[in-house]
């Protein structure tokens, strides 16, 4: 069974979560299944290996999951993209609109340098918000967007289009 089969497979929904009417993809199951997570990240670094990165970025919490183990399998280094509050060093913020709020995220101000190559990985692609919140903080330090990786993408929600502002360098590995 195919990498994406097998991802579908797994991902558990949840009706309303975190609010009536959305159907929330659970990737926590993934974390369940060591074989199936090792082959996630194989099947990542094998997507990025000659992308000529310099750094991998997270998005606070679940881009942390496979964004790290990627990071130190390509190695290169590991930024940390937090909710306000989180980071205890000097940090640079941006603040963005959800669908139903807003938010700040912030990096630290030394964690990105000018001209460095930087892929943005999280779980999942919604709207793109987070992402495109992410992709401000990397372009303030000078550096370039190299690409955005998802284990998840909800296309009916047309996340890429905002993305497509930054790089047409746009990955998922399943998309609903």
């Amino acid at each position: 069974m195919s990498i994406e089969n097998r991802l579908k497979t797994c991902i558990r929904d949840v009706a309303d979560f975190p609010k009536p009417g959305i159907l929330f993809k659970d990737i926590s199951t993934i974390m369940l299944d060591a074989e199936l997570s090792a082959d996630v990240l194989d099947h990542l670094v094998e997507t990025y290996r000659d992308a000529k990165l310099d750094a991998v970025a997270g998005i606070e919490s679940r881009g942390f999951l496979f964004g790290f183990p990627l990071a130190i399998k390509l190695g290169v280094p590991f930024i940390l993209i937090r909710k306000e509050g989180k980071l205890p060093y000097n940090k640079i913020k941006h603040a963005y609109d959800l669908e139903y709020g807003s938010a700040v995220i912030e990096m630290h101000s030394d964690a990105v340098q000018a001209n460095q190559r930087v892929l943005i990985h999280d779980d999942l692609l919604a709207t793109g918000g987070s992402a495109s919140a992410a992709a401000e903080l990397i372009l303030k330090s000078g550096a370039e967007v190299a690409g955005f990786s998802f284990l998840v993408e909800l296309s009916f929600l047309e996340g890429q289009e905002k993305l497509k502002n930054y790089t047409t360098n746009i990955n998922q590995i399943i998309s609903y």
